[in-house]
């Protein structure tokens, strides 16, 4: 396995919408682990492919962080099939470093898609669980969780953002 770079606010593959995937192969289960990795590395609870500059519908969500395999969650071409409720709590993102807001997600989701053995598989997913689907399938559709603050909140963001934009595009 091997740790990828993963792109900073401001990169254009984070804005764009992945394309879904026709073909689970070995290069797509090899790119899942190498996800897998550069996340627990990180650390972080999720990574979708565009952060790693991979334009494919691809996510890894563990909220152990490495520390419970079972809890580890790899869903190929996932998508929001019912939402529920509404939560607002703060957020942050390996794309955005250093920047954490409060966003409104639903409290309750439930997600299909399929596993790297191309098995249909459906994910409840309740308060955190639902958070980090959500915000992983967002980069899927080429959204970062700073596209859902206010204006306003935007505004006041805007240097901090700049700069971690500026900073990554040198790496």
């Amino acid at each position: 396995m091997a740790v990828l770079q993963i792109l900073t606010i401001g990169h254009p593959m984070l804005s764009r919408k992945a394309e879904r995937v026709e073909k689970i192969d070995e290069a797509l289960v090899r790119l899942a682990m190498d996800m897998v990795e550069t996340m627990h590395r990180a650390p972080g609870v999720g990574l979708a492919a565009p952060q790693v500059n991979v334009g494919k519908r691809l996510i890894t969500v563990d909220l152990s962080v490495g520390e419970d395999e079972n809890e580890l969650i790899v869903l190929v071409n996932p998508e929001i099939i019912r939402a529920e409720g509404e939560v607002v709590c703060e957020e942050g993102c390996l794309s955005v470093p250093d920047i954490r807001e409060k966003v409104a997600r639903p409290y309750r989701v439930l997600v299909k898609g399929l596993d790297l053995e191309g098995q249909e598989v459906e994910i409840e997913g309740e308060d955190f669980l639902a958070r980090a689907l959500c915000h992983e399938i967002d980069h899927l559709d080429g959204k970062l969780f700073t596209d859902r603050l206010s204006p306003l909140k935007k505004t006041l963001l805007r240097k901090k953002l700049k700069k971690v934009a500026d900073d990554g595009i040198k790496l």
